[in-house]
């Protein structure tokens, strides 16, 4: 079976976006969002990532659902072919970029997924 293998990024909604990511980056080390793909994007180190959808009512975080995941995958194309087969719809984007391929989908609650095969990635480095 395919399966995504990391998250590629998170993607939310800010009232100042600059703002924000130089408070990311200067208090959280998130190195920010390159400017042209000939700089590097923030790497994480390998670890547990835990995933975890939580009930609707819960108080553990605020009501916003303002989110968007990006998923890392080795082989886009199997991904969405096994996605299709199981009834599931991708829009894959008609355009390969410097960083790589995507494609979208959403969650059976609406929340939008992208799928991201980096250009030149190695899963297992």
């Amino acid at each position: 079976m395919e399966s995504v293998n990391g998250i590629g990024g998170v993607f939310f909604r800010s009232n100042e976006p600059s703002a924000l990511a130089d408070w990311y980056e200067q208090h959280l080390g998130v190195k920010k969002t390159p400017e042209s793909y000939d700089e590097m994007s923030w790497w994480q180190e390998k670890g547990p990532t835990v995933f975890a959808p939580f009930e609707a009512d819960t108080d553990y975080f605020d009501d916003s659902k303002q989110w968007m995941v990006n998923f890392r995958v080795a082989d886009l194309d199997a991904m969405v072919l096994q996605l299709n087969e199981a009834g599931i719809t991708v829009d894959v984007a008609p355009e390969t970029y410097p960083n790589g391929r995507f494609a979208h989908l959403t969650d059976p609650e609406g929340n939008r997924i992208e799928l991201w095969e980096p250009a030149g990635y190695d899963a297992t480095g």
